[in-house]
């Protein structure tokens, strides 16, 4: 009775998983600390979820229930089942949660189930909407980002440069949708004559192909100078010939990038690990591994590499430093352990019967971050791949934008929360249950571990129970002997 007398009034969680999934980081302690009016959470689940989906819900209400208590009892939630009647579904699509279709197993069949699995975040007459809320996601990001947005008045500025062949805002949709909880993203235009960066903590310049006029590079230097941040995607390898050749761009912005000690080589990086490109060969189109685009599995430990898996770049250039001791260079994506440069100009053979011998490199960097040692100019992070976040072309309008890789959205949105954020909420982004599966290990092992999981507790009961009846049977022989007293 005392303990559960107390347990009203306190809270406290002992977490012992590896990657504290139930630990909520400083950053959101901050936020809730920080609230000055209520939080409503309205959470619409299904109440018939599958398994692997009703674990979300179970999640998601443990960290409602701390958040709650975090922040004396100022964030309030409630959950909703949408499937109840026609009115809860109602709610919930007015509210912006639309349902999915999941696949269901009932009486050996499998059958569409039509499920709700979203939230609503709610401060005065405003609100947020999470569309889907998965195990292993990255829910506490996803309501603290929320609730952040709700409740910041202004919001820091982030520029995106244009007029030197770049994508509009429409270009990087999925980045965008990411980088607006936060911040406002704004075109940038430059001239020759106003200087107008100063109201932006980071201007990102994506797949520029013109040459940059001499006077807008002046401009980045005195916005560097003042503290700005650069995050710069460009390529340093141009599609030549009928397209089947790589050729080295001549870019006055690459120069000017070295002058900072960050070097394009004029090359093409090859991985033995690498994605798939298509091909037509004798009327057929047919898909075949191609080493000019790696698949970046290898990161350095750093707040822009935390908790991504993958990130597909294609015909990217090695990133070298030749800067002195005033600035840090920071590696953050490499290549693997079989990988290869390739010098500009390159043919690319798509009948090229690929060996051991084409990739004698490993850690190949392709990108990487610049920090003054003196704390004084800006940052600058770098990816030797201009198009690796381009989900659309600004001249593409009505054509549908297309779905890129998670690891390369959030590598772009990632650096440019580091270059910008002060609020602690990119350690978050990232953050979910890891699944750590047994492929590292040989079949005979998996099988001995699965029928080991299944048969151990069984042997462990039988083995008791033989205990038991050993045990009692001695008892009874015991004082079944005569002088038994």
């Amino acid at each position: 009775m005392l303990i559960n007398i107390l347990s009203s009034s306190f809270f406290a969680r002992l977490d012992f998983t590896e990657d504290k999934r139930f630990t909520l980081s400083d950053a959101t302690k901050k936020i809730l600390k920080e609230l000055k009016q209520p939080v409503t959470v309205t959470a619409y689940f299904s109440k018939d979820l599958p398994a692997e989906l009703l674990k979300g819900r179970r999640d998601f209400k443990d960290i409602l229930v701390e958040y709650s208590n975090r922040s004396k009892n100022r964030v309030v939630y409630e959950f909703i089942n949408p499937s109840e009647n026609d009115e809860n579904e109602q709610k919930a699509t007015q509210a912006g949660i639309q349902p999915r279709m999941v696949s269901v197993r009932e009486k050996d069949q499998m059958k569409q189930q039509k499920v709700f699995i979203g939230a609503v975040v709610k401060v005065g007459e405003k609100s947020e909407i999470i569309p889907e809320i998965l195990p292993g996601s990255s829910m506490e990001y996803s309501l603290s980002a929320a609730i952040k947005k709700l409740t910041t008045s202004e919001k820091p500025s982030i520029g995106l440069l244009q007029g030197n062949g770049e994508p509009s805002l429409a270009g990087i949709s999925q980045a965008y949708s990411e980088l607006d909880v936060l911040y406002n993203v704004e075109p940038v235009y430059l001239n020759d004559s106003t200087y107008s960066l100063n109201k932006y903590k980071t201007i990102a310049l994506v797949n520029l192909k013109d040459t940059v006029r001499p006077k807008y590079l002046e401009q980045l230097e005195r916005f560097l100078s003042e503290g700005g941040n650069l995050f710069v995607a460009i390529n340093h390898v141009a599609i030549g010939g009928q397209g089947n050749m790589g050729v080295a761009t001549n870019s006055i912005f690459l120069s000017w990038l070295a002058k900072k000690g960050i070097v394009v080589a004029d090359n093409a990086v090859v991985d033995a690990n690498c994605s798939y490109a298509g091909a037509q060969q004798q009327g057929y189109s047919v898909q075949f591994k191609f080493p000019f685009f790696p698949v970046i599995t290898n990161f350095q430990k750093h707040p822009i590499t935390a908790g991504l898996d993958a990130v597909v770049v294609q015909f990217a250039s090695q990133v070298n430093f030749s800067g002195d001791s005033s600035r840090t260079f920071i590696p953050l994506a490499m290549t693997s352990e079989k990988s290869g440069t390739q010098p500009l100009p390159v043919y690319f053979d798509v009948n090229k019967d690929w060996g051991d011998n084409d990739f004698p490199l490993k850690s190949v960097v392709i990108a990487a971050a610049i920090v003054p040692k003196s704390g004084k100019g800006g940052k600058i992070v770098v990816v030797s791949n201009g198009s690796f976040a381009v989900n659309g072309e600004s001249q593409q309008t009505n054509q549908q934008p297309r779905q890129l890789n998670a690891g390369n959205v959030n590598l772009m949105v990632n650096a440019i929360d580091w270059l910008s954020d002060d609020t602690g909420l990119i350690d978050l982004r990232t953050k979910g249950a890891k699944i750590r599966l047994l492929d590292q290990i040989d079949d005979g092992k998996k099988t001995f571990l699965k029928y080991l999981n299944f048969l151990l507790p069984i042997l462990i009961i039988i083995g008791y129970g033989v205990y038991r009846f050993n045990r009692n049977r001695l008892i009874r022989m015991k004082r079944m002997e005569a002088y038994y007293v």
